[in-house]
């Protein structure tokens, strides 16, 4: 599982020009079952993405599909984890 942190490098207004072509990116994915969860940072400077790909190497190939980072307006930092503990609900989707 992945963890991808998205910091702005343009001004909002240049954001939110690509922020329809960033959703249907995202919706894409969702669909695809490669992310899990999404959303705005705060302060807004980025976003966050809960992704559930099988390695790097997929998640690079997906995340240069962003018009985000196509437009060069998100750096992109990944952190690779595996969960082992997660609220009850979540937790048997864990050990599936």
């Amino acid at each position: 599982m992945f963890l991808i942190e998205l910091n702005y490098q343009k001004p909002l207004e240049e954001v939110n020009r690509y922020l329809p072509a960033h959703n249907d990116y995202l919706e894409h994915n969702y669909s695809a079952g490669n992310f899990l969860m999404s959303g705005r940072k705060e302060p807004r400077n980025g976003g966050v993405i809960i992704a559930n790909v099988a390695s790097q190497l997929e998640l690079e190939a997906i995340y240069h599909q962003d018009p985000f980072y196509q437009q060069q307006i998100a750096n992109y930092r990944i952190i690779q984890f595996y969960p082992t503990k997660a609220q009850p609900e979540l937790q048997k989707w864990l050990e599936n």
